[in-house]
């Protein structure tokens, strides 16, 4: 979505074909990790996609037969094999022919000797490898991770919690068995301990790679909420450039908002039985135009909560249209807006920003968004707020114009493993969940 340019092959950076190898034992994060980076590469303009082993097993198996993951299965582990050659061959034909650049391949790839076997299909092939080992050294992730599964894990649907965790922990046994970490260093790799606290980087070359380890750097799998709300109405909701003050029921909408997040937040506390250590700080971030300032100032006396301002997310700059109505747009302008129908993502109103405009300047806040641990509470204009929902929820740049975010509703954003879920809440109803 904000690819600095387009090229006739469809791939950037002169990176050629890359094919990101996922490496470790079940419960350490692999999945996070490949559906992020590919959500940021996506959002870098980036052709990719995540081939998923365990996908691929579900769709041709539908359901886990008794013992499937036994080391000593040996009809089980055949079959399991075939699966993952399968969905590596789909992902080299799909970098090959399919307009791909960069394939994420999902699987638990434990032992040495399937990853020479890996790495050399792929040079063969003339598609970069890079291998991403994810290591957990602190029993606490492992088991929350372990928790995560049956309430987000597609193989766990259905199952009773207990027997979710037992069977996975099983699972997970039987793979240890046969584990054996990254140690030939002839491989590219990253070996990423407990989900982002350390990094070690072994042969990474190349810009783009360069990007996804700085991607990686910033990521963690840490439970928290994003939350989005637009700003409060100004004085004059046509200006720009005047940077207005919020109106009266500008402000009013300000302190609703604030209450109503305080209470949803303390209420959710309260439902999971968090004691005071366990309960999150919020983090709320806001534009530096006045009516977005404004709106946030209510919270700056919550002790708990800390505001903070960033220029990166004020509003798509109209340029020329600041102040103008529909009708005056029109006359003065109908070969653009001709124009803007055609691409709407892209396009720029004389003096103005494009949406794909917005999307590079706030490349910034995502980095920051995925590196903050605390909840957050994002407050800025509509337009800010549809390009970082389309990150989130990796829309295609096509869709970011007709995203709607309506004032008056708090989105509550839950990240996963396997994507993000939403809710929508009005503010000024209460007894909502």
């Amino acid at each position: 979505m904000a690819a600095p340019y387009k090229t006739a092959s469809g791939r950037l950076f002169h990176a050629g074909a890359i094919a990101i190898v996922l490496v470790g034992l079940p419960a350490r994060g692999k999945t996070h990790v490949s559906r992020s980076l590919c959500r940021y590469l996506r959002w870098l303009g980036v052709s990719t996609k995540v081939f998923s082993v365990g996908n691929y097993r579900r769709e041709r198996l539908k359901s886990i037969p008794d013992n499937f993951f036994d080391r000593d299965n040996t009809d089980a582990q055949t079959e399991r094999m075939k699966i993952a050659d399968d969905c590596l061959n789909d992902m080299m034909e799909w970098l090959r022919t399919g307009g791909g650049q960069v394939g994420i391949f999902d699987g638990n790839n434990v032992t040495e000797e399937r990853r020479k076997e890996i790495f050399k299909k792929l040079q063969q092939n003339d598609i970069h490898p890079l291998f991403i080992e994810s290591i957990c050294e602190k029993p606490e992730i492992v088991l929350a991770n372990i928790k995560s599964v049956k309430v987000s894990s597609p193989d766990y649907y259905g199952w009773d919690p207990e027997a979710a965790v037992k069977d996975y922990t099983e699972r997970i046994k039987q793979h240890e068995l046969d584990y054996e970490t990254i140690s030939d260093t002839s491989l590219p790799f990253v070996k990423l301990m407990n989900v982002g606290e350390r990094l070690i980087v072994n042969h990474v070359q190349g810009y783009l790679q360069s990007r996804m380890v700085y991607y990686l750097m910033n990521l963690h799998n840490r439970f928290r909420t994003i939350y989005f709300a637009r700003a409060g109405q100004s004085v004059d909701e046509g200006s720009y450039r005047a940077d207005p003050e919020l109106s009266e029921e500008g402000w009013e909408y300000a302190h609703v908002l604030e209450k109503f997040v305080n209470e949803y937040r303390a209420k959710k506390d309260e439902v999971s039985g968090k004691s005071a250590d366990e309960v999150r700080s919020l983090s709320v971030w806001a534009p530096t135009q006045k009516n977005g300032r404004q709106t946030a100032s209510v919270f700056v006396n919550d002790p708990n909560v800390a505001v903070r301002h960033y220029s990166m997310i004020n509003q798509l700059n109209p340029g020329e249209l600041d102040g103008m109505t529909p009708e005056e747009i029109n006359k003065k302008y109908p070969d653009e807006i001709e124009r803007q129908k055609v691409d709407p993502y892209h396009h720029r109103y004389p003096r103005a920003e494009s949406y794909h405009d917005l999307a590079v300047r706030l490349e910034a806040i995502i980095m920051e968004l995925e590196r903050e641990k605390n909840d957050v509470l994002i407050i800025a204009h509509e337009t800010v707020l549809r390009c970082l929902y389309a990150y989130l929820f990796d829309r295609p740049e096509s869709q970011i114009p007709k995203i709607t975010i309506p004032r008056g509703k708090l989105i509550i954003i839950t990240p996963s493993a396997y994507g993000c879920k939403e809710a929508r809440l009005d503010i000024n109803k209460k007894d909502q969940e």
